[in-house]
Formats: structure tokens, C-alpha cells, sequence
């Protein structure tokens, strides 16, 4: 139980009689709770008088939790001759007034209602002494509070303009007149009425009604002695005339899936990342290195909590190299085989895991190792589960109205409604809490494209142009807009990384620059480039001889490189459901795939853009991710008798990243078209890529991607300027990442002999199936 069985508030003072003008002093309560209710002074006996009959219509409503005001009916309230005092106890046997020294029974009226007028001047501070068959609690009485939110909240919430929504709405642990318990707030606009009901009133919530605000929608409720640890939901008497019982949308923390109740929480967590915090934002991301891990963390190892996975990823992607971690969502969701991407609950992290300190450590372990952390975010979409969002106060509330704009034809779920001021500050706070309760350094926004156009995996008759005739969502665009302009503003550092799988033109445009189709930009920091995983997938999965009939699907990327800033993403999304691991899409034996595998990733650590990379195939494990197993981590165990090969894979991935750091060129001029330039992009014939990277300074460095199985010996490429040899610092061939060890070991001379537009040339051997890089000595 929550409601203490202590002694009145000892600044309880003793209340003056209104029939003596004496103070009342101690006595003892008689009567039952179907009796007439007693005062007891301590000189004589003042009788309990009924309290002035409730309408029937408002009774009604209280008692079915349809009331839009409680605090009206109940609590203490002036009265002809005194005070009066009501109180809704379901399955109490009495409820006694107890003020210093005064103790009044009430009445009882029915259905667990408790009044009586006590001859008093003015209202008291009190408590209620409450009993039950086998208890007797004394409580503070919540019906005794003014609202423990403040005007300003509820005027930016009805302007959807609150960017610390979380402070404002959920259950938040407080001190309140004195008294320590728990504010509950909710946003159910439509709603009949709203209760609190938790494991503190055993889920019966009839004796808890909140109370509405007025135009802005909020219900509150301050429940006394309600603390921490506590677990609850709503019960929403829906606009439709349902009952249901719903989880918090702002809960902070929740229940173990597959139980679905919220958790009054607080945090305590005491960061210690200050040093990244102060430095997140010295250098725009554009021109840093940029090499990410994506993870699932409940698969990346099994079993293992925020905390127990601080001891091992940190070390683990700090080793490796990558310069920052993307977390697949770790918003709370209750279907694991959603990966996370059908959200119930979107400002708690996922309790399967630990607690939303546990993750904060979790956070902070990746930062001081230097690792920055990006997680999924999912807008795009939510589940139809009926305790959660959907139809939350009997009306379509956070999807839209029309039935056809509601439904997700892809994935079973609702869209959410970003044309409702309230929807959209839902979200765009949402995005702000995570970037800065838990300093997370980057949002990747999920299913961009779904959220964008109106006719989005739709037939003709399923949907309905926009005010000007179009298939754009202007309500996305804008919600989009203002979410990408308050993460950066109130951010810094922080980077939106938006999946976007069309030509959308201006997804990481500023938003106020408008662009040909009369759009203001997106304002998304990055955008993954799919046209590129998809096109250079599609041409490493062909045979060798068949490749130079796909030659283009690897160059064609460079005629739109620069109209967006670009990841190049291998991600899950490409590893499962029967699209292979990464090293299962080459052809040809083990040993060809994984010289393919190898030397894919050195083609694509040099492509202009940044790097993503999911788990598992910086090792080239073979089979495709699954959620139950994660990476099939044996494949690295020396009793396995292919180990080597594995490790020699994920050798590469780490000297990849290290020589990329070490090398501007690689990430300084990622988004000026500037800083590349081909050297050979027309070599369909020899499998043959080769281009130049450049710094801020103009340094290059070059790249050249064999593709075909054989060895191309005094292979001439022209080079840029007059530098007089050439070094080879990484080669995907070398036989410490397992393969043949064709490599340049001497200087390569840069010889006067005009070659592809440049005056000087060198003729370096290309290794089969391999990529090598080259700096000027």
C-alpha cells in the first residue's frame, strides 16, 4: 500500500469549533460508516450533519468516472453552518475527518461515498483516517489540492508549443503543499472522464478521478503518498462510451513486455560525461570523421543489461574504430519482433533491458570511451495494441480522423495525425528529450518517405490530395521541419539523420532555404543514400563476367552525390528476411566472397559520404541477423577452423576505420563536389574503379577497386599533381585479412607519362578482387 497508517500532519493545528470558538481537543470517533458520523470535542458532543444532497446527474458521473470535475464534489467546500466534506472510498467501512485534535465521521451515502457538514468556520488541514474490513489508513486527502501544474504549461501545451512536454504531462513524484506523492497529468482531449488506477487502489481506479483543466485537454490528479516504483495506467471513459485501462503516453518508465503498465519514476543518474557534452559541438558533422556501428542491443550479446552491455560494447566499438553507435529503437515496444519499430511507449526506454538509469550509464560508458550514440526513432507510425495509443480517448486522437490517412497499408499500424498541433509537440518534444535527459548525439529518423507523400503504398480511391493538389503531406513536412529546427537549436551537436528512399528534393536543406518544388528544406543533418546500397549491391551480387553490364549502378551514385549529405548504409534492413549477410550476397567460394566482402567495404569506406555498418558484418558472419541470436560470435573462436578467416575480416573493418580517421581526405569534403574527382569510372571491361579523395588542403588520396578475379599488373592510373611517388596504406588483399597478399610493398613512382587527364601516372599491381588505397609519400 502507498496511503500511510501514520499519525495526523504534525502542522495539523487545532481547529476552532463552530458551536464554542474553543479549540476542539482530542477524542474518539463513534459510529459506523452506515450510522450518523460524531464530532467528539473534548468538552462535549457536536453531531455530524448530512451534507447537502448531490444532483443525481453529477453523482452519476462521479461514480462512473464520467465527471469532468471531481474536486467540485469532493474534498472540503464551504456549507450552510460549517464545512463540508465528501470522499469517494469504494470498500471502506468508515472515513473519519481527522484536523489536530478534532475527529468527525462521515455519513455514508452509497456506492462509497462519505459526507457530513462538521461545524466549522473555515476549512482545516486535515487528513482522513479511511477503513477497511482488515486495515485502517490515515491519508492525506487528494481532493484536498489545488492543481500542481502551472498556467504557462498549460498554455504552451494547448499552443503545442511545449518543448519540455515530459515535465509537464505523465506521473512525476513531487512534493506537493507538504506533501510527497505523485502529479499524474494526461492529454485526453475528447475523454468523458479519466482515472488513475495502479497497484497502489489494487487497478480499481473509482476512487481516483481526475480532474480536467479547462480547453488545453489535461487531466490531473496529486495522489498523495504515491511514489516511486509505483505502477499505473488511465482509465479513460472514452468520448464512444468505452472504458479502458491505457498506459501512459508519457510514461518515463514501464513494465517488462509483456506486462503494459507505466512506472512512476524518477531519475537520480549523476553524468559524468561532461568533457564530450562541452565538445559534441566543435565541428560540424559534415566535415568529421564519421564511421558507424548499428546495433540491436537486446541480440548483440544475449542476456545482457544497460549495464552489463556498458562493460563490453564501448571497449568493443572503440577497438574496431567506429566514431559512433546507432542503437536500433530502444523506445519501449511490446512485440520484440518488431526490432523495436512499432513504439507504445515513446519516452521510455525499453524495460526488457534495465531501467532509463541503466541506459544513461549505458550512454555514458560509450561517450567516455569517445564513441558518440545515435538511436532509431520511430514518428512514422505507432501499434493499434487497444492499451495504448490508439483511439486513446475514444476518438482517433493521436492518428487522423479519416480512416483512409489512418492506416499504414505497409505495416498494420496507425500514422500519427502531424497536422494537430498537440501530435506534433508530442513528437518534437520526444526528440528533444532524448537528445538531452538522456544526451543521446543523433536521431536516425525512420521511415521518412511513408511519412512524406499522401499516396504512399496506396491505389488510387485510398487517399486524397493535399489543399493544392498534390501527393505531398504538407502536415509531415512541416512537423518534420519544425522538429529538425528545435533539435538543433536547443541541441548542439546533435545530427538528424533521415531514412529517405526517394528523391525527395531538400531532405537536408535548411528549413528555411526553399528549393524548386517551393519547399522550405527538411533540415535533416544526413540522409541515407539507398539508391546507393541498393545500386552497389545489386552490382556486387553478379558473377564477375556478367559486372561490366552493371558498370554504372557503381558510378551513377556520383552524378547525384552532392545534391544531399550522405550515409551509405549497409544495415539490418539489408541482412534479413532473405536478403543475406553482406559476405552471402558475393558470388562465387568462401574464398571469393569474402575477397568481395573485403573489397566492397574498402570501395565504400572511400565513397564520398559517411559509413554505417550493422553488427555482424564487420566479421562477415554468413547467416542472415536474426533478433532471437544476434551475431554468431563462434565464427571468431579459435575452435572453429574457419576463425581466421573471420577475424581476419574484422582486422580490415578496424584498419579501415583507423587509416580513415588518419586521412581528411576520406571525410573532410564529404559534401563538395570538390573533393573527389575520377580517375577511371569508365573501365567496364577490367571491373576497375579508381577516384581521388581531397582534404581542405588539397591533398588526395586515391582509391582504385578491382572487381574482376584476376591480377592486373602495371595497371597505369593517372594521379593528380606533381608529387613524386605513391605509398599503398591499406589493401584489402593482404594476407593478414586473409587474402593473397598481392600487394605494393615499395614506392610507386610517379612517372611524366599523361594518363586520365593528369600529367603524371604510376602503374600499381591491382590485386583480385580487392581495393587498395594510396597517399602521396
Amino acid at each position: 500500500m502507498r496511503e500511510s497508517g501514520s499519525a495526523p500532519a504534525p502542522d495539523a493545528a487545532p481547529v476552532p469549533s463552530a458551536a464554542t470558538g474553543t479549540d476542539v481537543t482530542s477524542g474518539t470517533a463513534t459510529g459506523t460508516a452506515r450510522g450518523r458520523g460524531t464530532v467528539r470535542p473534548g468538552s462535549g458532543r457536536t453531531g455530524v450533519r448530512p451534507a447537502p444532497p448531490l444532483d443525481p446527474g453529477e453523482r452519476r458521473r462521479l461514480l462512473a468516472g464520467e465527471h469532468h470535475d471531481p474536486h467540485a464534489l469532493l474534498g472540503a467546500h464551504p456549507s450552510p453552518g460549517g464545512v463540508a466534506f465528501r470522499a469517494l472510498r469504494p470498500f471502506a467501512r468508515s472515513v473519519t475527518v481527522v484536523a489536530g485534535g478534532l475527529r468527525a465521521e462521515l455519513m455514508h451515502e452509497e456506492s462509497g461515498v462519505f459526507a457530513g457538514v462538521l461545524p466549522l468556520r473555515e476549512i482545516p488541514e486535515y487528513r482522513l483516517e479511511v477503513a477497511y474490513d482488515e486495515i485502517t489508513l490515515t491519508v492525506d486527502d487528494a481532493y484536498h489540492f489545488l492543481p500542481s501544474i502551472g498556467e504557462l504549461d498549460l498554455y504552451l501545451i494547448s499552443e503545442g508549443r511545449h518543448e519540455e512536454l515530459w515535465r509537464a504531462l505523465g506521473a512525476h513524484p513531487m512534493t506537493h503543499r507538504g506533501v510527497e506523492g505523485t502529479r499524474f497529468t494526461l492529454w485526453a482531449p475528447n475523454a468523458r472522464g479519466v482515472r488513475v488506477a495502479g497497484d497502489f487502489n489494487f487497478w480499481d481506479g473509482s476512487g481516483s478521478p481526475m480532474r480536467s483543466l479547462g480547453s488545453c485537454g489535461v487531466w490531473e490528479l496529486f495522489l498523495p503518498g504515491v511514489g516511486e516504483g509505483t505502477l499505473y495506467k488511465f482509465d479513460v471513459a472514452g468520448a464512444d462510451g468505452s472504458h479502458s485501462l491505457r498506459a501512459d503516453p508519457m510514461a518515463r518508465r514501464t513494465q517488462c513486455p509483456p506486462e503494459t503498465a507505466s512506472v512512476v519514476a524518477a531519475s537520480r543518474y549523476v553524468w559524468d560525461d561532461e568533457e564530450w557534452m562541452a565538445h559534441r559541438a566543435d565541428r560540424r558533422v559534415h566535415e568529421a570523421p564519421f564511421s558507424v556501428y548499428e546495433v540491436h542491443l537486446g541480440s548483440w550479446r544475449p542476456g545482457l543489461t544497460y549495464r552489463q552491455l556498458a562493460d563490453q560494447l564501448p571497449a568493443y566499438v572503440k577497438d574496431l574504430g567506429f566514431t559512433h553507435v546507432e542503437l536500433m529503437p530502444v523506445a519501449e515496444h511490446p512485440f520484440g519482433g518488431s526490432w523495436g519499430y512499432q513504439v507504445t511507449s515513446y519516452y521510455a526506454p525499453t524495460a526488457r533491458l534495465g531501467t532509463p538509469d541503466d541506459f544513461k550509464f549505458l550512454v555514458d560508458a560509450l561517450h567516455k570511451a569517445g564513441i558518440g550514440v545515435i538511436v532509431d526513432w520511430v514518428p512514422a507510425h505507432f501499434p493499434k495494441d487497444d492499451w495504448a495509443l490508439a483511439r486513446f480517448d475514444g476518438t482517433p486522437l493521436y492518428e487522423p480522423s479519416d480512416p483512409n490517412r489512418a492506416e499504414h497499408p505497409d505495416w498494420g499500424t496507425l500514422e500519427f495525425d502531424y497536422g494537430r498541433t498537440e501530435v506534433r509537440n508530442f513528437l518534437v518534444a520526444n526528440a528533444v528529450y532524448w537528445c538531452e535527459e538522456f544526451h543521446i548525439d543523433g536521431l536516425r529518423v525512420d521511415a521518412v518517405a511513408s511519412m512524406l507523400y499522401l499516396d504512399y503504398s496506396r491505389e488510387g480511391g485510398q487517399w486524397s490530395p493535399n489543399e493544392h493538389g498534390g501527393r505531398e503531406n504538407l502536415d509531415a513536412v512541416r512537423f518534420l521541419q519544425e522538429m529538425n529546427a528545435t533539435v538543433y537549436r536547443r541541441c548542439p551537436g546533435v545530427v538528424t539523420i533521415a531514412e529517405e528512399s526517394t528523391a525527395w528534393d531538400g531532405v537536408t536543406r535548411a528549413t528555411h532555404h526553399a528549393g524548386p518544388g517551393g519547399f522550405g528544406g527538411l533540415g535533416f543533418g544526413l540522409k541515407w543514400n539507398m539508391g546507393w546500397m541498393h545500386d552497389s549491391l545489386g552490382y556486387m551480387s553478379k558473377e564477375p563476367v556478367h559486372r561490366k553490364h552493371h558498370h554504372n549502378e557503381m558510378t551513377f551514385s556520383m552524378v547525384y552525390a552532392y545534391s544531399e549529405n550522405y550515409v551509405l548504409p549497409i544495415s539490418h534492413d539489408e541482412v534479413v528476411h532473405g536478403k543475406q549477410a553482406l559476405v552471402t550476397k558475393m558470388p562465387g567460394d568462401w574464398w571469393q566472397r569474402r575477397a568481395d566482402h573485403r573489397a566492397y567495404l574498402g570501395f565504400m569506406w572511400a565513397h564520398p559520404g559517411k559509413q554505417l555498418l550493422f553488427m555482424g558484418q564487420e566479421f562477415a558472419q554468413g547467416a542472415e541477423w536474426s533478433e532471437a541470436h544476434g551475431p554468431e560470435w563462434w565464427l571468431l573462436d579459435d575452435t572453429y577452423h574457419s576463425a581466421g578467416d573471420h577475424r581476419g575480416v574484422r582486422d580490415l573493418v578496424r584498419d579501415l576505420n583507423r587509416t580513415y580517421l588518419d586521412q581528411p581526405a576520406l571525410w573532410e569534403r564529404d559534401t563538395e563536389p570538390a573533393g573527389f574527382g575520377w580517375v577511371e569510372g569508365g573501365a567496364a571491361d577490367d571491373n576497375v574503379f579508381a577516384f581521388t579523395r581531397y582534404d581542405a588542403f588539397g591533398n588526395p588520396l586515391l582509391c582504385v577497386s578491382n572487381f574482376s578475379p584476376v591480377i592486373r599488373h602495371d595497371y597505369r592510373l593517372g594521379v593528380p599533381g606533381r608529387h613524386s611517388g605513391w605509398l599503398e596504406i591499406l589493401n584489402t588483399d593482404a594476407a593478414r585479412y586473409g587474402g593473397g597478399d598481392v600487394t605494393n610493398p615499395d614506392l610507386l613512382k610517379a612517372e611524366p607519362t599523361p594518363w586520365h587527364g593528369h600529367g603524371n601516372s604510376i602503374t600499381p599491381v591491382l590485386p583480385p578482387l580487392a581495393t587498395i588505397w594510396l597517399r602521396p609519400a
